[in-house]
């Protein structure tokens, strides 16, 4: 009888150690969460941020202040991204919290940013990885973390208060401008030459006013515009981006804030142009 005993007590360890190795095992097994915003290889695009899923964010041009644009149908077709608290997402490496936030938009909906711009989701990308919406309407950007510059689509409104369009004549009108990463208005000077920057003095006073855009390199460009057409210049020992030859400026009247266009009108409008596709090549 007790080696009866014996025999049924040593099967049952050894089931309870076979349940334990295979419960082990199972946990080795296990896949890792995936974090709430992920930095996935889009092919020609590069690295863009994508949900937990995989699913492609995109930017808006529209979007040019700091609020979210896309409403009623617009919506439908391009679904909000929200988290809830975006102080404490997980996110994979080269990405920061502090580039997220979120916004209450109009329709009372939280919406999440990254770098000031609201994210959304395209609905015609139907699988994790689809970048069907880059491009679209040249207003649609998939979102990146590198862009050098990007594009927004607002009326412009000088420092005078005055609305103008694109020709910089009074009258509304919504114009595409180039903006750096950030949203913030870039300019040209109508009294610089190809690569040459005539305004900056190394005066801080007096380049506060038209402060340079600096760069240490030229990374991502939305896919609308020629990368190629961009460079950069050394004035002061800082290095400015160029478009078309054109130096790039701030103007300190903005703000460094995203949205305003102040210096469209300053000190009179066609002085401190915009910059797009249509600007033509700077003289020599």
């Amino acid at each position: 009888m007790k080696i009866f005993s014996i025999t049924r007590s040593l099967l049952a360890l050894g089931l309870l150690l076979a349940v334990t190795i295979s419960c082990s095992d199972d946990d080795n097994n296990q896949q890792p969460v995936p974090n709430d915003v992920m930095l996935k290889d889009a092919g020609s695009l590069g690295k863009v941020l994508t949900d937990k899923e995989g699913r492609t964010l995109y930017f808006f041009t529209k979007d040019a202040g700091t609020t979210s644009v896309c409403t009623g149908q617009c919506v439908t077709r391009w679904p909000v991204f929200s988290i809830a608290n975006p102080s404490s997402i997980k996110l994979d490496a080269g990405l920061k919290a502090s580039d997220f936030a979120n916004i209450t938009r109009t329709d009372g909906v939280t919406q999440t940013t990254y770098k000031g711009w609201p994210l959304y989701y395209f609905q015609d990308d139907a699988a994790a990885g689809d970048v069907k919406g880059e491009g679209v309407g040249n207003l649609w950007y998939v979102a990146k973390t590198k862009y050098t510059v990007m594009l927004s689509n607002a009326q412009l409104v000088g420092n005078d208060g005055k609305s103008y369009k694109a020709d910089y004549t009074e009258g509304t009108a919504e114009t595409q401008f180039i903006v750096d990463s950030l949203g913030r208005t870039l300019y040209a000077f109508a009294r610089d030459s190809s690569m040459n920057n005539n305004w900056t003095t190394n005066d801080a006073t007096h380049d506060a006013t038209w402060p340079i855009y600096e760069v240490n390199t030229i990374e991502d460009i939305p896919s609308a515009l020629d990368k190629t057409l961009f460079g950069t210049i050394t004035v002061f020992g800082k290095k400015q981006l160029t478009y078309k030859g054109w130096p790039l400026y701030y103007f300190g009247l903005d703000a460094m804030a995203k949205g305003p266009t102040k210096g469209i009108s300053f000190p009179r409008p066609g002085v401190w142009p915009i910059v797009n596709k249509e600007s033509p090549i700077a003289p020599k």
